[in-house]
């Protein structure tokens, strides 16, 4: 079995260890040594064949397995496994020994990581060439120190952004020693208090010592080139002028790491990288030092205000250029790297690459559909060939059958007929030859073959006998049909069950003429939906059958060529609508008041000649003595029927549901509607019908109004 040990170190094993002899190593070294050592003692004692190290230092983890070792994390290996491998076998004939059989090396390719760039330097005060122009220092307006070079002032003007503070620190002290007020006076020189040019030493250290200040003269810096490359420039080399104007304004990034253009080696992950650095591009730079008004000599909060926001809309426009700047110059060079065009040349001959292998297989696949197609066809014709030819077969077999079956026949007519078909009777000729016929017809080729074969060797029995057979045959036929014939009556007689024809009678009349009306010309199906309105609500016999869309149809084409006139369904149509009306009238007398639609204020009667007008008659008439109750209800029916004209009378419930159901039926559009809707009430004539409804409408409306008020 393999023993693998794991040694996790840290970095205080790297330390150094003196030894006794005055060797120097390290404390790792001494563990690995003691580790070997122990690994030694096992491989003798313990007799193990297979023995691993495996160390770990920091974030370094070292695997080894048969021979190989993976490095995860960090490419970097520093310490191997020890692996030892022993053998107890004779050597020579004499003792057993223990021999140590090393395996062989095995090297590791690692990955080298590339090797990034060390920063530059930091300039140390004592190595800075301080170079102080005094002309330019005599030149200057301490008034406008503003506009001055502060880097030049200080004479560090080729360091400039790159200047640490110790550098301008020394630079201050170095000029101050050299050009205070105090020292030129000594030296003889005439110094003006309120125009000497010490001021703009002040002015340029308090700028530069202070890093806010310092910041927003280095965004203004008058010797930055705000410059993008000239048409001109684009025709030189184009690593080399894009890194300088990148480099240029790398400067004014956020992020501390920037990273570099490259040159026509680099990946194309390394390219979208920077590119996508540069249009997500993030600068610090702003403009504060460029502004035109200076908040501080403001007298007022208002006024104050007032400047700082001009100030602060000014540094907000020439921001917005300076990201404009950066986004065409980042375009400029997108547009004219030869890397994307590379790239995009790449992805074009990629997609015409699919493209032609998705034609290709797609012609493939349509040939294959096509060998496909040809060989279906094929095979379909073959197929088609091949039922030709079966069914030419069986038609040359049937024809030789039938040529076979004919010369049978003829000859079986031309034996009998030779033999003046084995009778001397007229009768029996007669039967015979007719028999012959039959036989003919009804025995198949080889029954005929044998038959013709019976009589050419027995003659006249072996041709009575086949006139026997056909009989017998005959007969058996004849019993059959009998018997299936009379198992049908007996299965009908049980199942069959007989219908009459629907009766015609008034109910059924009735309805037609109702679902005529309800169901005018023009209703989808209208004659079938008529039979099963008639169908629901008519009245049948137990046995009768249901009407049908044609009976109904035929009824009513008979009704409309009917002369009514000489027919009593008139006279009994009226009967029954004058005791309808009775019935109506008597209802009038006994109904309550919620129930009538209109309050019967007044009754008209005949003979009243003097204007006067008698109450209404009411349903509780004022009760006379007992005796006489019914025959006074009797009298004032009869003298309502006579006297009150149905244009005055109250419509009862009946009425007013009918006339709403008719007015939902029939619209506005319908011909001659309100003809049609006072045929749906039979006490109530056209000019009722709309009188009422008129009433309906003023009735809905003075309720909508009451609602509204």
């Amino acid at each position: 079995m393999p023993t693998v040990i794991l040694l996790d170190l840290s970095l205080s094993m790297t330390r150094p260890v003196i030894l006794g002899d005055g060797t120097e190593t390290t404390r790792k070294q001494l563990a690995v040594n003691g580790i070997n050592a122990f690994l030694d003692h096992l491989g003798i004692h313990s007799k193990l064949e297979f023995i691993a190290l495996v160390l770990s230092v920091q974030r370094l983890w070292l695997e080894t397995t048969m021979g190989e070792a993976k490095m995860n994390l960090l490419n970097t290996c520093q310490t191997v496994a020890l692996r030892y491998r022993f053998l107890y076998e004779n050597v020579g004939g004499g003792e057993p020994q223990l021999i140590f059989e090393p395996h062989p090396l095995i090297e590791l390719e690692v990955d080298i990581p590339k090797p990034t760039e060390q920063p530059e330097a930091e300039l140390k005060p004592e190595d800075v060439d301080y170079n102080v122009d005094v002309e330019y220092l005599r030149s200057l307006d301490p008034k406008d120190w503003k506009s001055q070079d502060h880097y030049k002032v200080l004479g560090i003007e080729t360091l400039r952004f790159k200047a640490s503070e110790d550098i301008i620190k020394t630079a201050y002290r170095k000029i101050v020693l050299k050009h205070h007020p105090d020292k030129r006076k000594a030296l003889g020189e005439e110094i003006k208090p309120d125009d000497d040019y010490f001021t703009n030493i002040t002015m340029a250290y308090e700028t530069l010592g202070t890093l806010a200040r310092r910041r927003a003269f280095d965004s203004v810096d008058p010797e930055f080139d705000n410059d993008i490359p000239t048409s001109s420039e684009l025709k030189k080399d184009f690593y080399d002028v894009f890194n300088y104007y990148f480099n240029l304004n790398s400067r004014w990034s956020e992020r501390p790491k920037v990273p570099k253009l490259g040159n026509e080696n680099s990946s194309r992950d390394d390219v979208e990288k920077f590119y996508s650095f540069w249009y997500d591009f993030k600068s610090w730079r702003e403009f504060s030092y460029e502004d035109e008004e200076d908040k501080d000599k403001c007298q007022d909060r208002d006024e104050r205000r007032y400047v700082d926001k001009l100030n602060k809309a000014e540094r907000l426009r020439k921001k917005k250029e300076e990201m404009s700047r950066i986004r065409t110059l980042v375009d400029l060079a997108y547009n004219n790297d030869p890397r994307i065009a590379k790239f995009r040349q790449d992805d074009k001959d990629r997609k015409l690459a699919a493209r032609r292998a998705k034609q290709t297989a797609a012609q493939q696949k349509k040939d294959e559909e096509d060998r496909i197609l040809k060989e279906i066809k094929l095979a379909k014709e073959q197929a088609e060939a091949a039922e030709r030819a079966r069914i030419e077969a069986k038609r040359q077999e049937r024809e030789v059958m039938k040529k076979a079956l004919k010369k049978e026949r003829k000859l079986f007519r031309d034996t009998c007929k030779a033999n003046s078909y084995f009778t001397d009777d007229c009768d029996k000729n007669l039967y015979h030859i007719t028999t012959i016929e039959a036989i003919c017809e009804r025995l198949t080729l080889e029954a005929l073959e044998d038959l013709n074969k019976n009589i050419k060797s027995n003659g006249k029995s072996a041709f009575l006998k086949a006139i026997e057979d056909h009989e017998k045959h005959l007969q058996r036929e004849k019993q059959e049909v009998l018997n299936a014939a009379k198992q049908t009556n007996n299965k009908d007689k049980n199942t069959a069950v007989i219908k009459i024809a629907p009766e015609w009678n008034e109910e059924n009349l009735q309805l037609l003429v109702k679902s005529v009306n309800l169901f005018p010309a023009g209703t989808n199906q209208r004659w079938e939906v008529i039979a099963n309105f008639i169908n629901q609500h008519g009245v049948f016999k137990k046995d009768s059958s249901k009407f049908t869309a044609k009976l109904v149809l035929a009824k009513a084409k008979d009704l409309q060529k009917t002369d009514f006139s000489k027919n009593n369904l008139k006279e009994q149509a009226n009967k029954n609508a004058f005791d309808n009306f009775k019935k109506d009238k008597k209802a009038v007398l006994s109904v309550a008041e919620e129930e009538i639609s209109k309050k019967l204020e007044e009754v008209n009667i005949n003979g009243m000649n003097n204007g006067h007008r008698e109450n209404s008659v009411q349903a509780n008439v004022v009760e006379p003595k007992p005796v006489r109750e019914k025959e006074v209800k009797e009298e004032t029916i009869a003298k309502t029927e006579k006297c009150v004209r149905f244009d005055t009378l109250p419509w009862t419930t009946s009425e007013q549901q009918l006339l709403e159901q008719a007015l939902k039926t029939y619209s506005a559009s319908t011909p001659e509607r309100w003809d049609r809707i006072a045929e749906c009430l039979p006490n109530r004539s056209k000019k009722d019908c709309m009188k009422r409804y008129k009433e309906l409408v003023e009735t809905v409306k003075a309720k909508k109004a009451a609602k509204a008020a």
